[in-house]
């Protein structure tokens, strides 16, 4: 585990230093704002997994390849929390069939150091902009309940499930994705964006089967993210 995070971090650094070796003007900022994240794939009892607000914040690195601002290069390493909420439907029951019906409420954080390296065209002031990311999961907290009854007339009773939902050792911990936004940078360095990111593969693992009861096997992240960044005055 310290190993995969010190070579992460690493990488992390690589990618924002890489490109001020070339760029005419680098700018160091911040970035702060809120991710509306669910589930995309094939997501068994879909109707259950619904959009979470969660945060999103970190540094980020500008170096102006063109020396007007037109065309830059930005990568950012940013905390972000993903996941999912869960309402109070009723749905029946993947693993035990027809006989039972099941309801989960809560949400549900994963945790995730996100690393994205966008290319941006800043045109007087619109930016449009687009890039891979590649995450890696730090923590997940599941504050979900599940609650099952039989039918026709059973009462619904909480289930105390056999794993640990927060064991993240059931999920892949690393994923590459993608990142397109458009936003508006100001000669100040504030600026404003909104960004679609997707992941590119499934985050549960192949022999994770009953996980979240089997609903996730083949799921994936994605999440709209608005933000607030600040880029210092360059050399």
């Amino acid at each position: 585990m310290k190993k995969a995070v010190f070579a992460f971090s690493a990488l992390a650094i690589a990618a924002l230093a890489a490109p001020a070796a070339h760029a005419q003007g680098v700018r160091l900022g911040l970035r702060a704002g809120a991710n509306y994240s669910n589930l995309a794939g094939e997501v068994q009892n879909e109707s259950i997994y619904n959009n979470k607000i969660g945060f999103m914040g970190g540094v980020i690195l500008n170096a102006d390849l063109t020396g007007d601002g037109f065309f830059s290069v930005q990568p950012e390493v940013l905390y972000s929390q993903k996941g999912f909420e869960n309402k109070p439907t009723t749905y029946k029951s993947t693993l035990l069939g027809a006989g039972f019906e099941e309801k989960r409420e809560g949400k549900v954080n994963y945790n995730y150091l996100d690393v994205p390296v966008l290319a941006r065209l800043n045109a007087d002031g619109f930016v449009f902009e687009v890039g891979p990311q590649f995450s890696y999961l730090l923590s997940s907290s599941n504050e979900s309940k599940l609650s099952r009854r039989s039918l026709p007339n059973g009462t619904f009773q909480e289930v105390r499930e056999t794993e640990d939902q927060n064991d993240v050792s059931g999920l892949k911990r690393s994923e590459l994705g993608y990142v397109a936004g458009v936003g508006y940078q100001t000669d100040s360095g504030l600026g404003f964006g909104l960004r679609y990111t997707g992941a590119l593969s499934d985050f549960v693992k192949p022999d994770n089967g009953t996980y979240f009861q089997g609903d996730l096997k083949n799921a994936r992240h994605s999440a709209f993210q608005l933000s607030l960044h600040y880029l210092f005055a360059g050399k």
